[in-house]
């Protein structure tokens, strides 16, 4: 019998790596499907075009099959290579690159650079407002910037723990991984989430991610990944974008081209260079 192999990895604070780059390849496509046209429609009206935090290619992968120029990168080099070997799947021509987006430094620079449900994972806010910078300094002029955050008061099951008296049951209790999915490679995965942290004043969270890989129902693999992610509400998020020199700047809802309201979940920030 094979023997469980446990990895605890922090790789720059972020969980995308390993099986669970692996569980992103395999089941994420149709996360959120909407993102899906409102982000290409900008990226029609300006190419070419950069996918921040590209991950598998849940967006990237479709504009290229459309005949759209994206380029691509993310901080995890299994995330890219899972993305990789799709495009080849398809014999779709692909660049994509291994840098995390504060030290992005590529040949290009673009008309449209978007980032879709990663911005602040794994970093400090010093490490955000530079890269805010590196975007800025890879558009070309009238580019555009697109970028979109969850707001921190969105998850029911987060809030509670910004007061004092609920963070004193944190970390959550481990639980068990959620139902098993079957993979290309015959394997079965599953995977469990917790909080393990939330600090209030750096607002920032942490969470534990924790993936198994089964075969022929024998537990082959299993790793633990830790995420934090800075949570932005919306004025400090456009004081960023202003300090990163980006001067017309609109809010939109949750991908809807709509005035953003005290309801919608998530919120866009269009940003002209």
């Amino acid at each position: 019998m094979m023997q469980p192999v446990t990895r605890e990895i922090a790789l720059g604070s972020t969980w995308h790596h390993g099986l669970i780059a692996k569980w992103w390849a395999e089941f994420n496509d149709d996360f959120r499907p909407h993102e899906v046209p409102y982000f290409q429609r900008y990226v029609e009206q300006g190419e070419p075009a950069l996918e921040v935090a590209c991950g598998t290619g849940r967006l990237l992968i479709p504009y290229v099959r459309a005949g759209l120029d994206v380029d691509g990168c993310d901080v995890s080099a299994d995330m890219v290579a899972c993305c990789r070997e799709k495009a080849e799947r398809e014999g779709l021509p692909v660049s994509l690159f291994v840098q995390p987006m504060h030290e992005l430094d590529l040949p290009r620079r673009y008309r449209t650079i978007y980032v879709c449900g990663a911005f602040g994972l794994g970093s400090t806010r010093e490490q955000d407002l530079e890269a805010l910078r590196r975007f800025h300094r890879h558009l070309e002029h009238d580019g555009t910037l697109l970028v979109d955050i969850e707001v921190p008061y969105a998850d029911k099951q987060l809030w509670p723990y910004w007061l004092k008296g609920e963070r004193s049951s944190l970390p959550e209790p481990a639980g068990r991984p959620q139902k098993r999915r079957r993979a290309s490679d015959g394997t079965d995965l599953g995977l469990r989430s917790r909080i393990v942290d939330v600090d209030p004043l750096a607002q920032r969270v942490s969470y534990e991610m924790h993936a198994e890989q089964w075969r022929d129902g024998v537990l082959e693999a299993e790793e633990t990944h830790l995420l934090t992610i800075n949570m932005y509400f919306k004025e400090e998020l456009l004081t960023m974008l202003e300090r990163a020199a980006f001067t017309d700047v609109i809010v939109e809802g949750d991908h809807n081209d709509s005035a953003p309201t005290r309801d919608d979940d998530f919120l866009v920030f269009v940003a002209r260079k």
